[in-house]
């Protein structure tokens, strides 16, 4: 049986590969594939993180679930960082956490620009949770 702290290792390194492949994804003219993998690196940041400090992570696949989850276990002033920047990036977070359905089943086009966002979106994501939970990011 896998330890959590074996599960919580293969989550990072899943997460951070699938943002080197956004990135890469990116270059290679392939947004949808690039937008989906940045949600892929956020979703699965979120629930190593949240396995390392509680021990579960809520099975779903909403980063906005994932991230009141967060919050909830994080001391006030660390949470009220958090989610005063999910309240900025609102909108963005809802477009991202969109990207698990649509660019896998419905036939909408992701530009450049998007895919560029949503992976910034992203990295700012992981680098502030990353800061606030205390996860070395190597």
């Amino acid at each position: 049986m896998m330890s959590s702290f074996e599960e919580f290792q293969i989550l990072i390194k899943r997460a951070k590969d699938f943002l080197v492949e956004a990135e890469e994804a990116i270059q290679n003219n392939r947004f949808d594939l690039s937008s989906f993998f940045a949600e892929q690196a956020v979703q699965l940041y979120l629930k190593a993180v949240l396995l390392k400090i509680v021990g579960d992570y809520p099975k779903t696949h909403y980063i906005r679930v994932l991230l009141s989850r967060l919050s909830q276990v994080l001391p006030d002033d660390k949470r009220i960082l958090l989610e005063d920047f999910m309240k900025r990036n609102r909108a963005k977070i809802s477009e991202l956490e969109d990207t698990y359905i649509t660019a896998r089943y419905i036939p909408k086009i992701f530009g450049k620009d998007d895919a560029i966002d949503l992976v910034n979106l992203a990295k700012e994501l992981i680098n502030l949770v990353s800061k606030l939970c205390e996860i070395e990011n190597e």
